[in-house]
Formats: C-alpha cells, structure tokens, sequence
C-alpha cells in the first residue's frame, strides 16, 4: 500500500534551499525537516542541510529540491506546507501544519491537536 502522508515544499522555500545549497561547502543535497519533543510549545521543528538517507526517510520534491524527513516526524507533519517567508519580522522557514493547534511566537514549537 502507497503511503498518502504527504509534505509540500513551496515554491519560495525551494528557492532558497536551492540558494543554501549552492553556498553550502559540505556537498548537502536536500533539506531535512523532523519534529522533536520540546520547546515551549511541546515539539519544534528542526531545519538543516544534509546529504545522508537514513532507513525509513521519505522525500519529497520541488523544482529540483528535495526536501527529507523521517517516519515519525511525517506523522506530525502530513499534510504541512513548508514555506520561506522574508518579512519584517526577519527570513525564515515556516512550517503550515494542520495538525498543529498552537504555536510558539517563534515559530518553531507547536502543540498538536487530539
């Protein structure tokens, strides 16, 4: 059975990962995004270049980009969008979860809905 969780990476947050990843001096490929227990909000999102798969990783593409995540995570994930912002409150990614009940004014910890 195919698995249906899914993940889209925006075209703007392709954009920039493609930017870093050209920058980036250690040959990453793709951008990996988990989910870990923590920060103010009960778990947070993590971001950062890499260019290792690990079993159970499932990937997702975007004009050329790849965007990695692990089994766990894509449970907290499924359904997000993952987007790059540049405003006035400053650049980054931001991730779009409809599974996510509340954020953090940081915008990296959230808490789940039951």
């Amino acid at each position: 059975m195919a698995d249906t969780r899914q993940i889209k990476l925006t075209d703007s947050a392709a954009k920039r990962v493609k930017t870093l990843i050209e920058k980036d001096q250690s040959g990453a490929d793709m951008l990996r995004v988990t989910v870990s227990g923590g920060g103010c909000s009960g778990f947070q999102y993590a971001f950062k270049l890499d260019n290792q798969m690990n079993d159970g990783d499932l990937t997702f593409e975007n004009n050329g980009v790849i965007l990695v995540t692990d089994d766990a995570s894509l449970d907290l994930l499924n359904g997000s969008e993952v987007d790059f912002v540049d405003d006035l409150m400053g650049s980054m990614f931001k991730v779009n979860n409809p599974n996510a009940e509340s954020m953090c004014g940081c915008g990296t910890s959230f808490s789940i809905k039951f």
